[in-house]
């Protein structure tokens, strides 16, 4: 009989498309039948939302499939620590990634999820020269770990998207779907994104972002000049700005500032007050559910509306307002002890002298889509980073860090705990920019950046210095910037912690199916590596924090979790705690009879406990089962 007591760990991402089933299931169960879903049940159900009709409005590409499946593979890979690269690792929260982006966000899914409050990306243009991602559906990681070392002998980038290719468009969008797709799900309900892009890919992305985030949630386009006009340009035009998308999670809670007329208050710190503008003049046609006779609930005195200037709410929304304390009568005005009126129905006070009167905090003011003069252009940008490397500008197009301030600034910044992630770091402008922003206001941003180790020119100033990958590159920028740099040095206290993408520490994970083969020559190869695995060492050549590790990310826990060992009953523990979440790790050959007594105390009950599988009997297990939630390597 199988032992119901414990289960084995997670050896993988989390499975997206498993989970959106179960949730699916949840809702309308009736819907499945023998564990697939009924298509004709499911469109009962949902009646006339469905959509059939053969012709409708939609996206499409060469490969979009193949893109939404890619989505929902879950990852194998693990994410390796290496402390020795990064600046007081066990301190820091701010977090570099070194490893293919799509394997990357799959493997944040489980501890980020609607975690990160803004997201900048800076993605390849789609130019027909620069490095696109070629996403390997089958065996992901060995193709990422293959791509990553592909040049030629002259230092020549074998991967580039040519104009030539037939699927020029295609390739691209369908690098860029599952990234978008998973980003979607680690923003916040009030998270923003913002991305850079040019005049080649401009509309497909917005096309595509519409398809993934909501045409309703499309927040703005910013243009962003480049630099200065050029002559020798086809057509006599020169394209001096790029342009930066914004969408946002959900509309209704957006991170960016969008109202002028909305201000807050200390007691309600997450509701927007806004005072009616009695200026204005309105008629009734305009808005018929706001010309009523409104009616003091306490006095029953009845103020007519006027038909020019009718009021700031509706029949519907006069109560909430009035409980909520948003509505002040004459006769309540002088003795209520009221932060704010957000709709005045009384005329004797200006706008100023109320805003004065009832202790208004801040305006939100509305954010442009035109930018300061003060951002630089990518001239401003390469003095930044020669600037940080004495003189050589190691990257080719970076972004000025003045642009992903001002970018910050505008975002919904009463949350100063945010996290800023960043899967196309490259020069890891974003990085400096969260930091140097902090420095200014003292906040707490938190930044996570991933970038591909994607070879640099061997003939480029980069690596002759000695850098031999862009984030390579981008490391050090970071590392300098914390150090402090230039001429007047300023250092800032803050660290990061390095992690690089790489194959799992399990055997079960080290096969991938070969599409090349057929379903028997795959049964064939798979049985052959079993017995090769089986035969040996469960972690050889393989550091224990290591391990530690995968099963914090297969887990859900944070990067940032910390981690303890301690002695329980002479057994090596890994004490793993992030905020309310706790794990348990002992990774000893075994887990003596005393320990296992220990760990079936009261204060252990609950907490997931993970070990090898060898480490037990049975009856340990079972025992040790019963309080614990146990998970065996």
């Amino acid at each position: 009989m199988e032992n119901k007591n414990y289960k084995k760990v997670n050896l993988t991402s989390s499975n997206l498309g498993a989970e959106t089933l179960d949730k699916l299931r949840k809702i309308i169960p009736d819907v499945f039948l023998e564990n697939k879903i009924d298509w004709d049940k499911l469109s009962a159900v949902l009646g006339y939302k469905v959509d059939d009709r053969v012709e409708k409005f939609g996206f499409t590409w060469a490969g979009k499939i193949e893109a939404i499946k890619n989505a929902l593979i879950p990852s194998k890979a693990t994410l390796k620590p290496a402390k020795e690269e990064g600046v007081k690792f066990d301190e820091s929260k701010n977090i570099f990634i070194e490893g293919d982006n799509l394997e990357v966000l799959k493997l944040l899914q489980r501890a980020y999820f609607e975690k990160i409050k803004m997201i900048y990306i800076d993605p390849p243009y789609n130019t027909g020269g620069d490095f696109v991602y070629k996403d390997n559906f089958a065996a992901p990681l060995k193709g990422y770990l293959e791509q990553t070392g592909q040049v030629d002998g002259d230092g020549n980038k074998l991967q580039a998207n040519r104009e030539t290719n037939g699927r020029y468009h295609s390739d691209w969008l369908s690098m860029m779907y599952p990234r978008l797709k998973l980003a979607w799900n680690l923003l916040r309900d009030d998270g923003v994104i913002f991305i850079s892009i040019d005049d080649n890919e401009v509309h497909h992305l917005r096309m595509l972002m519409d398809e993934i985030f909501g045409e309703e949630n499309f927040v703005a386009t910013f243009p962003w000049r480049k630099r200065s006009a050029k002559s020798d340009v086809p057509f006599g035009v020169s394209q001096d700005f790029e342009w930066i998308i914004c969408y946002t999670k959900e509309s209704f809670i957006a991170g960016i500032a969008q109202e002028r007329k909305y201000y807050k208050t200390n007691d309600f710190p997450n509701d927007r007050w806004r005072l009616s503008d009695l200026t204005t003049q309105k008629i009734e046609a305009d808005r018929p559910n706001s010309a009523f006779d409104l009616v003091d609930p306490k006095t029953r005195k009845i103020y007519p509306y006027n038909p020019k200037r009718l009021w700031g709410i509706t029949k519907e929304t006069f109560q909430d307002y009035y409980d909520k304390g948003k509505i002040v009568f004459p006769d309540d005005y002088g003795f209520l002890n009221i932060s704010i009126p957000a709709y005045r129905v009384f005329e004797s006070e200006d706008k100023v002298k109320a805003l004065k009167k009832y202790g208004v905090e801040e305006s939100i003011k509305a954010a442009s889509t035109l930018f300061p003069k003060n951002i630089g252009m990518n001239q401003d940008a390469n003095k930044e980073v020669a600037e940080l490397f004495g003189g050589m500008s190691p990257f080719s197009f970076p972004k000025p860090m003045s642009l992903i301030r001002h970018l910050i600034k505008i975002v919904n910044n009463f949350d100063e705990d945010m996290v800023v992630l960043d899967f196309f770091s490259g020069s890891a402008t974003t990085a400096q920019a969260v930091m140097m922003e902090n420095a200014e206001d003292k906040g707490n941003r938190k930044w996570i950046c991933v970038q591909l180790p994607e070879v640099v020119d061997i003939k480029s100033e980069a690596y002759k210095a000695g850098y031999k990958t862009i984030a390579d590159i981008a490391k050090e920028r970071i590392r300098r910037v914390i150090k402090g740099y230039g001429d007047n040095p300023r250092p800032i206290n803050d660290g990061f912690k390095v992690f690089k993408l790489d194959k799992s520490n399990y055997w079960e994970n080290g096969f991938d199916f070969d599409p090349e083969r057929s379903e028997e020559e795959n049964k064939k190869a798979f049985l052959a590596y079993l017995n090769r695995a089986k035969q040996a060492k469960l972690f050889e050549k393989t550091q224990e924090i290591d391990v530690v590790y995968e099963n914090i990310i297969k887990e859900g826990l944070s990067l940032n979790a910390k981690i303890e060992e301690q002695k329980i009953a002479g057994v090596k523990i890994y004490k793993v705690v992030d905020e309310e979440k706790q794990l348990l790790i002992c990774l000893e050959n075994k887990v003596s009879p005393e320990a296992v007594n220990e760990f079936r105390k009261v204060e252990y009950k609950g907490k997931i406990f993970i070990c090898l599988d060898n480490a037990l009997d049975d009856t340990a297990k079972a025992n040790l089962g019963l309080n614990v939630e146990l998970k065996t390597i």
